[in-house]
């Protein structure tokens, strides 16, 4: 697991403003440090943060390497130390496969990380859409991959938390519901196939 991967799936976006002095409402809303702004106009939500006022965004490390003018990855170094983030050790809360312990087998083990890559590539995918396609005006037509994001954002997050967390047998037993249908197959085709397109 990289280093971003172990950032981004344990620490959220409202966590990092917290931890550098942003003081969020009970709606998420923050003054945004990237423009004069007297009133909130900056939302921080789990997985990335939105300005309605410059528009500026992001996820948790964009935030950090904005905030303190830095790269991506002098970003994620710093998140990791200031939370106290071990790369090779990823807290419990982290979408992240632990080493192999007494009583699940490596296939077990390797099915796990099968189903989250697919489930957390989809899931950038989705995030990805939902900035990029936003629209501008109440006015403007919704693109449907916008759509597809608000659409299937949350139950993409509970099947990557099913398998995520939990004990090892918890953590198995999602990952083996999942494989027993042709839906995880289908999402890692469509999304492939997605990102070619986008490449291309």
């Amino acid at each position: 697991m990289s280093l971003y991967q172990t950032v981004k799936s344990a620490i959220t976006v409202r966590q990092v403003g917290e931890m550098y002095g942003m003081e969020p409402d009970r709606h998420g809303m923050v003054c945004c440090p990237f423009h004069s702004d007297s009133d909130p106009s900056m939302k921080l939500n789990d997985t990335y943060y939105y300005c309605f006022g410059c528009g500026a965004n992001g996820d948790a490390i964009d935030l950090s390497a904005k905030l303190f003018d830095l790269n991506p990855q002098q970003a994620a170094e710093k998140l990791a130390s200031d939370f106290g983030l071990d790369p090779d050790k990823p807290p419990a809360n982290a979408i992240a496969l632990p080493p192999p312990k007494r009583g699940l087998t490596g296939e077990q083990w390797a099915d796990i990380a099968y189903c989250l890559r697919v489930l957390t590539d989809y899931l950038d995918l989705l995030h990805d859409w939902q900035k990029r396609y936003k629209p501008a005006s109440p006015e403007e037509p919704l693109d449907e991959r916008f759509v597809e994001a608000l659409h299937m954002t949350e139950t993409i997050e509970h099947l990557t938390d099913c398998v995520a967390f939990g004990t090892p047998q918890q953590k198995a037993a999602a990952a083996a519901q999942l494989l027993s249908g042709s839906y995880l197959l289908m999402l890692e085709e469509r999304t492939d196939r997605l990102a070619l397109a986008k490449c291309a």
